[in-house]
């Protein structure tokens, strides 16, 4: 399976994805071209049971499908936990072994939000294990100045095995990086920042905001040209730099005869707002 393919079944009513439904543990709401995840079991720190991975999965497909969206904001209810990653308290033993499950479902959650389409995770307060992870699946990291970040997974004889123990050293200095997995020791938004986990940090009470003015922001530019420059980022990263070159001007030769192209640079001379028709 490549980086940008995913095989999600779609189940349940349409009417699930009306505007502000409550996907029970994850709420769904979409405002103009950006949408909103929110992960609501704020008095289990937002940590995912069974439901709200099922969920998230029919969420993150519905993104994926309805070109309408440009960006999506990922956050978590309340200011105390962004997510603490798997309900340890409601997610029982599995019944099978890891061979049948693996091959016959794959990874879960991560895949799910493997598309061209950005995604913003605006983290408020704890960010552990698999929430560190998702967030870490994200294309922008913002946080609030209470937050934490760890993967704790080896306190409890686990592994962060989402992306965690790949993803982390790509992130952050790889020192930073490695004393987080051997010791599952946390980090503060400041340090968090310092080491460029996060590009922003904002008091608790204005998270939402810079979340919705930069998913704004990146809604109002040219979806072709957003997909293309998160596809050229991402795969360049596996590339040698010539290659990575090479393919990202092959990517701007697909763009440059776009109609949306020709429509920004009309928009241009005459002073006015482009209008984005995404082809």
């Amino acid at each position: 399976m490549s980086w940008y393919q995913t095989n999600i079944k779609i189940t349940g009513d349409d009417n699930l994805y009306r505007k502000g439904a409550d996907l029970m543990g994850v709420e769904f709401s979409k405002e103009d071209h950006v949408a909103y995840v929110t992960l609501n079991r704020p008095k289990a720190m937002n940590s995912l049971d069974p439901e709200s991975v099922t969920r998230l999965a029919e969420v993150w497909a519905e993104v994926a499908k309805d070109d309408n969206i440009r960006v999506t904001v990922l956050t978590g209810a309340g200011e105390k936990s962004f997510c603490t990653g798997t309900d340890m308290k409601k997610t029982p033993p599995p019944q099978e072994c890891m061979a049948s499950i693996w091959l016959r479902e794959g990874q879960p959650i991560i895949p799910h939000m493997k598309m061209w389409k950005p995604i913003i995770c605006a983290i408020n307060g704890y960010a552990i294990g698999g929430g560190l992870e998702m967030a870490l699946a994200c294309d922008l990291r913002i946080a609030s100045t209470n937050a934490k970040f760890g993967l704790t997974e080896v306190k409890v004889a686990s592994l962060a095995g989402l992306n965690g123990t790949q993803c982390i050293p790509r992130a952050i200095p790889q020192a930073v990086a490695m004393k987080m997995l051997l010791t599952g020791e946390m980090i503060d938004a400041k340090e968090a920042h310092r080491v460029g986990l996060i590009s922003d940090v904002v008091e608790p009470q204005e998270l939402m905001t810079l979340a919705r003015n930069m998913a704004r922001k990146i809604a109002g530019n040219a979806p072709l040209s957003v997909k293309a420059a998160k596809q050229a980022a991402v795969m360049g990263l596996d590339m040698p730099l010539e290659q990575g070159i090479a393919f990202s001007h092959l990517l701007w030769g697909v763009l440059r005869d776009t109609e949306d192209r020709k429509e920004g640079f009309t928009a241009f001379a005459e002073k006015r707002a482009p209008q984005w028709k995404g082809r």
